[in-house]
């Protein structure tokens, strides 16, 4: 009964752990003319294949996130401050981030591989 306790108390403490390994990618838009995509504090340039949550903070009513690559299109509103969390599986290419009304110099890139 012991075993059986304890094998059921390491799958427990196992699961939170899979759930905490997904990558967190940090997108930030405004207050000012600025966009920016990190990871641990460091602008993301490259990453591997796989499964990350973005979470977006969205610091402007004049301002968006759109993130644009293989099979995702996604954004913030322009109209609305706020955050955003998308959980999303980046495969092989090039992803693009924009403001959408400042497209021409709030934008970034990063690829995958």
């Amino acid at each position: 009964m012991k075993l059986v306790a304890l094998v059921v108390l390491v799958a427990a403490l196992a699961v939170p752990a899979a759930v905490a390994a997904t990558p967190t990618l940090n997108g930030t838009v405004g207050p000012g003319f600025t966009i920016t995509l990190t990871q641990g504090g460091k602008k993301v340039t490259k990453l591997k294949a796989g499964t990350y949550v973005f979470k977006i903070a969205d610091k402007s009513t004049i301002h968006n996130f759109h993130l644009t690559g293989p099979g995702v299109n996604k954004k913030t509103s322009v109209a609305t401050q706020g955050t955003s969390t998308w959980k999303l599986t980046l495969k092989k290419g090039t992803y693009k981030y924009v403001c959408d009304p400042h497209a021409s110099f709030m934008k970034g890139s990063f690829t995958v591989s």
